[in-house]
């Protein structure tokens, strides 16, 4: 098992258990590492400390039950594992810029008139676009409800009865130049609702003839079902002879896949690539032409 492997174990509990006391030590203690090594290897793998995450998780709940629910801000805070009602002020003023109960009446009404826009605008999402072998099938936009960090999150979704053998991604592209050389690496979150064949997040390195020089869509580690917010990464070397690196999330049959904090970062050589090499299996010469073997 890998490190990937055992964050995503533990930000699946995490998930599970979000209103609970998540002490760091316990954490630890469910995937069996020390306090020291757990936040060593959570911190390299999503980019902030399992404390960290924990907060945000906490508080991206309690954004989404001051807009949609009429708990109480005391009960909300008590819920979510905060020792007071002003310590939980506190912690949500850092992140969303406004105290919890200005939250409520100014963006309880911003959101009701963005969920109208949005109706409207689902497939103008601003730098993304819907592909696939039947877009038609599909549907891409922005989900004010469902979010795992911030005030939304991207999503892709079928809206009509679709066959297992197609597919729509949700998608877009870029210039390689400021990473030919190097290797890079795409990371984020997604969550799933039944998920009929498979899905996950994809990355293509194309060069300048449109030949395809590094690729994955996490085929050997798909997502099916219905799956809890979880981290999940691609890492892809980057040619010098590289044009064009593109991206995104893939869906294939039905379902619903929901994205957010999608990032880029560069690693050096100790991560390994998640490449997928077509030619892996080409052999040396043909075998077993009697079919005796």
């Amino acid at each position: 098992m890998t490190y990937s492997d055992v964050i995503r174990r533990s930000i699946e509990f995490i998930e599970k258990n979000i209103h609970d006391e998540l002490p760091l030590d316990m954490l630890a203690r469910k995937v069996g590492f020390s306090k020291f090594h757990y936040h060593r290897i959570f911190l390299k793998e999503v980019g902030v400390s399992a404390s960290e995450y924990v907060r945000y998780r906490r508080l991206a709940f309690a954004a989404n039950m001051l807009l949609y629910t009429d708990e109480r801000i005391i009960d909300i805070a008590l819920y979510l594992r905060f020792e007071t009602q002003e310590s939980f002020s506190r912690s949500f003023k850092k992140y969303y810029h406004l105290p919890p109960g200005q939250y409520r009446k100014i963006m309880t009404k911003l959101t009701r008139q963005r969920e109208e826009i949005d109706m409207k605008n689902n497939q103008l999402l601003k730098g993304w676009h819907l592909s696939g072998t039947s877009p038609a099938q599909y549907e891409i936009g922005i989900d004010r409800e469902m979010v795992h960090k911030g005030k939304a999150s991207g999503y892709l979704k079928t809206i009509t009865a679709t066959p297992s053998h197609e597919f729509g991604t949700m998608m877009q592209q870029f210039k390689a130049d400021k990473y030919a050389g190097k290797r890079l690496k795409l990371s984020g979150f997604m969550k799933t609702k039944q998920v009929e064949v498979c899905c996950g997040f994809w990355m293509r390195v194309d060069d300048n003839f449109g030949d395809v020089l590094q690729f994955d869509n996490m085929i050997n580690r798909p997502i099916s079902g219905d799956t809890e917010w979880n981290h999940y990464a691609i890492v892809l070397d980057i040619p010098k002879s590289s044009a064009v690196i593109a991206f995104g999330v893939l869906l294939s049959g039905s379902g619903q896949v929901w994205l957010d904090e999608l990032r880029f970062e560069e690693v050096d050589e100790q991560t390994p690539t998640t490449n997928i090499n077509f030619l892996e299996e080409l052999l040396e010469e043909p075998v077993n032409l009697s079919f005796e073997e």
